[in-house]
């Protein structure tokens, strides 16, 4: 495990433990994932970020104005505390982290299935309590389409792949010939 990824997981389970006794865990994740994808998408914002130059102020009040009046003081504190200790790189890892504590306290996971087609929600909802059942949890689905699978689903549960594709159906059988 990488550095990172253990500062990563000390932040967000502080950040849970905080959002859990204002009880706002879920409001605080989807403030997270707004700051994440957000944060993804300009390739602007991460240089300036990554600027050794600019010092933290500057950084953390742009980050202020950008998000200031559409996260919790709580998140906009995390963000703050972030950047100040030059760890901005890690709010992606953070928020991945918070999602899995939040959910495991929840009794909630995430799932992304991968799929040959587009499912209708039926059938999302159908794989998304099949596999529920199965790591008794409630599952919260997220579908990407993706061709290479010729048919069947893939899904994805934290770091366990269940792979019910056609493909891989193929590649299995593939391997027992070789041998």
């Amino acid at each position: 495990m990488s550095r990172d990824t253990v500062v990563a997981k000390r932040y967000a389970k502080a950040l849970f433990e905080l959002a859990s006794a204002q009880q706002i865990v879920s409001e605080v994740e989807a403030q997270l994932k707004l700051i994440v994808e957000t944060l993804e998408q300009d390739q602007e914002i991460q240089k300036f970020l990554s600027l050794p130059s600019i010092d933290s102020e500057n950084k953390i009040a742009v980050l202020k104005a950008a998000f200031g009046d559409r996260v919790s003081a709580l998140v906009l504190n995390t963000l703050q505390l972030l950047v100040s200790r030059r760890r901005h790189q890690a709010i992606a890892d953070v928020y991945e982290a918070y999602t899995k504590i939040a959910g495991d306290s929840l009794g909630q996971a995430h799932a992304t299935v991968y799929s040959a087609k587009a499912l209708s929600d039926e059938e999302l909802a159908g794989v998304a309590a099949h596999f529920g059942q199965l790591v008794g949890k409630t599952i919260l689905a997220e579908q990407i389409v993706e061709p290479a699978l010729l048919g069947g689903v893939q899904v994805r549960i934290g770091d366990r792949l269940y792979d019910g594709s056609l493909s891989g159906k193929l590649d299995r059988l593939q391997k027992s010939f070789k041998i």
